[in-house]
């Protein structure tokens, strides 16, 4: 089998995990039981780290049409979008800065990096699509900025960078890296 097959296997293979770790696990945020937690990114962070930012967002797009077309078909289209560039801009930041120096240092700085991103990108996601997709005011999504939306997307992706940092190196002889 050539490279380039390897790796789209590989990268199927994380999609695949993806998809099953969003259905196994959804743990409501008690402040906001609509906002749940889920580990579905982690297949998404660490093809970052295997692959790169490029490979990563790809697998991204993949991984979110999927997800709203099936587990999460009620989010529709706005959940896609909301879940690609979120997602999509965690692996291209943390992606990015691994793959100048693949160090434990560097891992920590990419996953920090990647939370902020997220979190920064969910504000400006939620003040967009939020009031369409539940006909809200703007206004009553800037008042859930801080006390809601800011804190649940720190924990979610802190917690799903915590468990990448973790797994990424006992995951290199499978991805092949």
């Amino acid at each position: 089998m050539n490279t380039s097959t390897k790796k789209m296997t590989r990268l199927g293979m994380l999609a695949a995990i993806s998809i099953v770790l969003l259905m196994a696990v959804r743990i409501p945020f008690p402040p906001a039981p609509f906002l749940e937690y889920d580990p579905a990114d982690i297949p998404l962070f660490i093809s970052a780290f295997a692959y790169g930012p490029f490979s990563a967002l790809i697998l991204t797009l993949v991984v979110a049409v999927l997800q709203g077309t099936t587990v999460s078909a009620a989010s529709g289209i706005i959940g896609i979008a909301m879940h690609f560039f979120a997602t999509g801009g965690y692996v291209l930041v943390a992606g990015a800065i691994y793959k100048r120096n693949k160090t434990k240092n560097t891992a920590v700085i990419a996953l920090g990096a990647g939370t902020l991103t997220m979190t920064a990108l969910m504000v400006v996601m939620n003040l967009i699509f939020t009031p369409i997709f539940m006909g809200t005011p703007v206004d009553a999504v800037l008042g859930m900025l801080l006390p809601i939306i800011i804190p649940f997307n720190l924990m979610k992706a802190g917690i799903n960078s915590i468990i990448t940092f973790l797994l990424y190196k006992s995951t290199n002889k499978l991805l092949g890296v």
